[in-house]
């Protein structure tokens, strides 16, 4: 198998788990979605173009993308199969890789706004089990 890194991940398809716990430690929500990394900078992130419905735009300028740390840690060979994200009516089939992240919420006692909340991401290491 081919070493990722920041040339060889573009124009992966992929299934990011991402799971957000509170400040103390217990659980949030998880999402799983699928796309495909469009770009990659070791500074700024890996960005993925997000898989819209079959209802939305297929115009690439419409769909959502998202941006995730360039730690390929937690990337994992995906295995054959369909998979549903928790997008309505969105699934992936065959994708090349499952990444998954933990995301902390942090509180810092220096920020004057309570409205502002930073998260910090940590890979999780440990292969998923998938079915």
């Amino acid at each position: 198998m081919q070493q990722l890194t920041l040339t060889t991940c573009i124009g992966k398809t992929v299934l990011v788990a991402l799971s957000y716990f509170n400040a103390t430690n217990e659980p949030l929500k998880q999402s799983l979605l699928a796309g495909k990394v469009i770009s990659a900078d070791s500074e700024q992130g890996l960005t993925i173009l997000l898989t819209a419905s079959n209802n939305d735009l297929n115009d690439e300028l419409n769909k959502p993308q998202l941006i995730i740390p360039a730690d390929f840690s937690c990337w994992f060979t995906a295995p054959k199969g369909d998979f549903h994200t928790s997008q309505k009516d969105v699934k992936i089939t065959d994708p090349d890789y499952l990444v998954t992240w933990d995301i902390y919420q942090q509180q810092d006692k220096h920020i004057a706004d309570k409205d502002q909340q930073w998260w910090q991401w940590h890979p999780r290491q440990v292969p998923p089990s998938v079915g």
